[in-house]
């Protein structure tokens, strides 16, 4: 997704207290970092954050990070996410910027994530340009770098494609695909769902939203 440039983001940004922009600086030590002993959810390509606002809002006994690396995304998240908390410092979330295929930069076995959000990544059509995938093997590899034991990755997409693919890739890979629907607005397998503004659109246009949950075995 393509979005114009943010002039006021940059600032914003460095005076944030949720924000962080070299993450990797944590590595090993997220827990530390919250100062508290809850889970860790992430959510990789946060976009405008709509969804972890109201995720990490709504849940403030679970620790989420949001993660992205286009600054004027960053800039808008960082706008919803203070919405969401009444402008108030959240204390559960923190928003941090990187680049998801090395995310293995930002988290290790130490900081033992128990769920992935990954809603609506760019499907890569090309073959080409499959790897660059957030379901490839080559990225789901890199995910049990840091998922804890049973760690979940929660799925969505509108690509009837990416989907189909994503369901070898997750076999492939060693996960186990506990639920799936290719029509999640009419067969619910979360224990809730946020609805994010691509889903909203993809839904209005009449396209089935699929979705998955998959756990590291």
């Amino acid at each position: 997704m393509r979005i114009r440039r943010k002039k006021w983001a940059k600032e914003e940004l460095e005076n944030a207290k949720f924000y962080i922009d070299k993450p990797e600086e944590f590595k090993g030590k997220w827990k530390s970092k919250f100062e508290n002993n809850q889970d860790l959810h992430i959510e990789l390509g946060c976009g405008k954050g709509s969804f972890i606002a109201n995720l990490a809002s709504s849940h403030r006994d679970v620790n989420y990070i949001a993660v992205d690396m286009i600054e004027a995304m960053l800039g808008l998240s960082k706008r919803n996410i203070e919405k969401a908390y009444n402008f108030e410092n959240p204390e559960n979330l923190f928003l941090i910027r990187a680049n998801v295929e090395q995310i293995f930069n930002v988290f290790d076995e130490n900081d033992k994530i128990k769920r992935i959000y990954i809603n609506f990544c760019n499907p890569w059509p090309k073959k080409k340009h499959n790897k660059k995938r957030l379901t490839h093997p080559r990225q789901l590899e890199n995910y049990k770098k840091f998922l804890s034991q049973n760690g979940e990755i929660y799925f969505k997409t509108d690509s009837d494609e990416l989907f189909e693919a994503s369901l070898e890739y997750f076999a492939e890979s060693g996960y186990e695909i506990i639920s799936k629907t290719y029509d999640l607005h009419n067969e619910e397998i979360f224990e809730e769902n946020i609805i994010t503004e691509h889903e909203k659109m993809f839904s209005e246009e009449g396209i089935k939203i699929k979705a998955l949950i998959a756990k590291l075995k």
